[in-house]
């Protein structure tokens, strides 16, 4: 039944319902949602938390003057159905369908484009400050979750807010999840706010009464006698010596009262802060009981929960980078492990279960993961931060400054480097060798099979120097690890296919492409060699002055950005060696790309073995 939802065209329709209408469409929002993701796969979790919250919002707001921006934006596809894409929700993620994310590009309605967390609040502050210098009355909401909270972004724009504005108001969306369990004082801050079991009760005791107080004044009254009266109970709040008026607990699956509270902060004159409580996972009993596991998905079945998609016996990249190190770290009691929220997307729940002493999560503080990594080596200790390759671009200042200035051992792996598909150009992975590789001290390798990952790893413990090991999404060639792993010599490339008139050289899963490609030139009778660089830095120079002495043209390949990569060092340095043949290179160009299917980014950015052979013989001919 989706009754209400099909006279849903637009944020405007959403006025004509009342309370109890309001919540039988967030039944048919959430199973809508439910219906898509089992098909198209993405966010679920988090997304079916936020229904009636969502809807309040966009029944008490005027949308698009007034503004609202959602941190991190995975809590967006009840917001995406309900401001006119219903109709195009079945193309979630999928190829020139719509973004997993909030996208202004794509409607008037997502007042911000967003894809990392932490953002919310200083772009909704910069929002109000605006619309304050030209006398505009619109109103601004960030929408942030509890872990977003403490991200450093955060607390930077907290600091400032008092100064910046008169009027914002802030929903802090606190199911006690970021996609793993929160960690940090403040998550067990918002828990205590949430649990005092006094304050509770008073507040369920005079609570159904407020809400059926028709007038607004009175409604006022009994927001004000709340505020006094949870002093008594409450030790002082944090949000208040921030400038923030707060607001809450409230039962953010509760349609009557998430309405009272935004009625009430849409005409407060000052910063507000409303505390939701909410549900990750909420009327899928499956997400409900493990809303890790369904932060994100691929699709499945709804019925079973059971994913649709073949598991692949092989392991993940991720899974092999954990059991090596935990393996390492039977052997070596110095190395600790660190993450950003991201145990299990890492691979180091089993690291973590292993050396609970030895494991830190520090909640989605990329910057604090990097100085506090250096820290711990700076004494003794052998660190190894494991992140997202898109996420890392927060920290390279704290890369640069902190650990290769002092040329402190900390090891940075990695994971998703490349292109990693339908989460789209937030997430994609190809910035990290541009930005990197101009710092000095660093080696930057890529294994091509899980036994390169694991010999990288232990070089890299045992180097006495910063280094990063990046690696893609996904599965592996499938090549057994051994258990004693040999460490590889820095800097080394490795010949993997001979031939003189063209040299390939390509990085870890580029490989299996470059391959294809010499098996197509090689048709037309060139000789055509592969070269596994391995490093990114430092180059192999002896190799390249070897291949440079008869190859006609040096091509490179590479998952990431053109535009100061890896075929960027390589013509670099074969233009100081005086090379005069052609130096072609194939990746991603200065443009974000898009999400969709790698296959299909591939294609149509020119990255099939067909496509780059034919390039390379018109440039020869």
């Amino acid at each position: 039944m989706t009754e209400h939802l099909d006279s849903i065209n637009g944020p405007g329709d959403l006025k004509r319902l009342g309370p109890q209408e309001l919540v039988e469409l967030a039944e048919e929002v959430r199973s809508l949602i439910i219906g898509t993701v089992s098909e198209t796969g993405g966010h679920l979790a988090a997304n079916l938390g936020v229904v009636e919250l969502t809807i309040a919002l966009l029944q008490v707001f005027d949308l698009p003057g007034d503004k609202i921006v959602f941190d991190t934006g995975h809590q967006s596809y009840a917001f995406k159905i309900l401001t006119g894409r219903k109709d195009r929700i079945g193309t979630l993620r999928q190829y020139g369908g719509l973004s997993g994310f909030l996208l202004p590009s794509e409607s008037k309605y997502d007042a911000f484009g967003v894809g990392h967390a932490g953002t919310a609040l200083s772009a909704a502050l910069g929002m109000a400050a605006a619309r304050d210098r030209r006398g505009g009355d619109e109103h601004v909401v960030a929408v942030l979750g509890d872990a977003a909270a403490g991200c450093g972004i955060s607390f930077e724009a907290l600091n400032n807010l008092a100064m910046s504005t008169r009027r914002l108001i802030v929903v802090l969306n606190d199911n006690e999840m970021s996609i793993a369990q929160n960690v940090g004082s403040l998550s067990r801050y918002l828990g205590y706010l949430l649990a005092n079991p006094r304050y509770n009760r008073w507040k369920r005791s005079v609570e159904a009464v407020a809400h059926r107080l028709k007038m607004g004044r009175l409604r006022r009254i009994y927001y004000r006698m709340e505020e006094a009266i949870k002093g008594l109970f409450l030790r002082s709040v944090f949000f208040e010596e921030f400038g923030l008026r707060y607001i809450g607990p409230i039962d953010g699956h509760n349609v009557p009262a998430l309405l009272d509270a935004l009625t009430i902060a849409r005409s407060y004159p000052r910063p507000i802060i409303l505390h939701v409580s909410t549900r990750k996972g909420k009327g899928y009993r499956y997400a409900e009981e493990m809303p890790e596991a369904w932060h994100g998905t691929t699709a499945f079945d709804v019925g079973s929960g059971r994913n649709r998609r073949k598991k692949s016996s092989r392991p993940t990249w991720s899974g092999v980078f954990g059991e090596s190190l935990s393996r390492l770290a039977e052997l070596d009691n110095r190395i600790v492990a660190i993450t950003a929220a991201m145990r299990a997307g890492t691979g180091l729940s089993g690291f973590a279960e292993r050396f609970p002493e030895r494991f830190f999560d520090v909640g989605i503080s990329e910057e604090h993961a990097v100085v506090f990594a250096a820290g711990l080596a700076s004494r003794g200790c052998v660190p190894v931060v494991a992140v997202y390759s898109t996420f890392v671009q927060r920290a390279v200042d704290c890369v640069i400054h902190d650990v290769c200035l002092q040329g402190l051992p900390v090891v940075i792996c990695l994971d998703r480097a490349g292109i990693v598909g339908d989460d789209g150009p937030t997430h994609h992975g190809v910035f990290d060798m541009a930005l990197l590789r101009p710092i000095p001290g660093l080696v930057i390798m890529q294994p091509r099979d899980e036994a390169e990952l694991a010999r990288m790893l232990w070089t890299a413990c045992g180097l006495g120097k910063p280094a990063v090991i990046r690696y893609p999404r996904g599965t592996g060639p499938g090549v057994d690890v051994p258990a004693d792993p040999p460490p590889i010599e820095v800097g080394r490339a490795e010949v993997l296919r001979d031939g003189r008139d063209i040299r390939i050289w390509a990085l870890g899963d580029m490989l299996p492409l470059a391959m294809d490609v010499a098996e197509q030139i090689a048709a037309e009778g060139i000789t055509v060699g592969v070269v596994d660089a391995r490093f990114v830095k430092p180059l192999d120079r002896a190799r390249l002055r070897e291949d440079a002495k008869t190859a006609r043209a040096i091509v490179t390949v590479e998952n990431g950005i053109l535009t100061g990569g890896f075929g960027s060092g390589v013509s670099a340095a074969l233009q100081a060696e005086g090379y005069g043949g052609k130096v072609l290179r194939f990746g991603w160009p200065d443009e974000f790309i898009p999400h969709g299917a790698p296959r299909l980014l591939m294609e149509k950015y020119g990255l099939t073995s067909g496509q780059i052979a034919a390039s390379v013989l018109d440039a020869l001919s």
